[in-house]
């Protein structure tokens, strides 16, 4: 009997030093700031130092995240819906006037990392129109709250140590603006992403997401760093489709950058 007591104390000890180890993840806002002192420490293992985490400390329940997260409607439209609710054919038409505008850097991006232009320009236009929205949610704040909610924690738990770490960096700012879901700058990387992939293209000493010249030179890095195949297809049942499905989960989203890159490339 004692030592059947003197097990189950030990068990209790352990699960006590284990829950104190790893942050618990939450479906409301009511234990985000007890939750965030033990994702600090588990922050600090993983490298971020003080500005990265006196940012985490910053933050706050992203309300609005959480309601876009629930609430993701047009990834469930046939592919003529959501091309025509995302605007498709304006996405064409700017997106050639921009290739033929700027012809000389598109085929750099291509030489250097063999994604055609109609890629890059098709996923520009669908995720920020070009760059004219790019979010006003703290990348921060909706990044953290998406590792604190338990539906996706694992997910996005190395975006948030990615998010750190940029601010650690100086790339972004605690109160730097991107989309709900913390993905910033004009092609909307998720933060663990932007860390990994990021381009200082302008040769300015810095990545800034924010600046266009760095932001598409790192989206056509991001795409060849997971496998794009220089010259060969990228429709649907060709090489590199493979890969655009890197880019966003959504299969309507993947459809429709195959077909507007296409139809930007002529």
């Amino acid at each position: 009997m004692m030592k059947a007591f003197k097990l189950w104390g030990a068990a209790m000890l352990c699960a006590a030093i284990t829950g104190t180890a790893h942050a618990q993840c939450g479906n409301t806002g009511a234990g985000f700031e007890g939750w965030k002192a033990g994702f600090a420490k588990e922050a600090k293992r993983a490298g971020v130092k003080r500005r990265g985490l006196d940012a985490l400390a910053q933050s706050s329940y992203a309300t609005r995240t959480i309601a876009a997260d629930r609430n993701q409607k047009s990834f469930r439209y046939s592919l003529p819906k959501f091309m025509q609710i995302r605007g498709a054919d304006t996405i064409v038409a700017q997106g050639r006037k921009r290739k033929a505008r700027n012809p000389d850097f598109y085929a750099a991006l291509e030489r250097q990392y063999g994604v055609p232009a109609g890629v890059i320009i098709a996923i520009h236009g669908m995720e920020t129109a070009f760059g004219g929205f790019m979010g006003d949610s703290s990348v921060v704040s909706a990044i953290v709250t998406l590792t604190y909610d338990c539906r996706r924690s694992d997910f996005f738990k190395p975006h948030a140590i990615g998010a750190l770490k940029l601010v650690d960096q100086g790339a972004i700012t605690p109160t730097t603006k991107g989309a709900k879901h913390g993905e910033l700058g004009h092609t909307q990387f998720l933060p663990g992403n932007a860390l990994k992939y990021g381009v200082d293209a302008n040769g300015d000493g810095r990545v800034d997401f924010y600046n266009q010249t760095d932001a598409l030179a790192s989206t056509a890095n991001f795409l060849r760093q997971k496998g794009w195949k220089p010259g060969r297809g990228y429709q649907e049942g060709e090489p590199n489709f493979a890969v655009i499905k890197q880019w966003n989960a959504a299969t309507v989203y993947q459809q429709a950058i195959a077909i507007m890159a296409a139809r930007i490339d002529g």
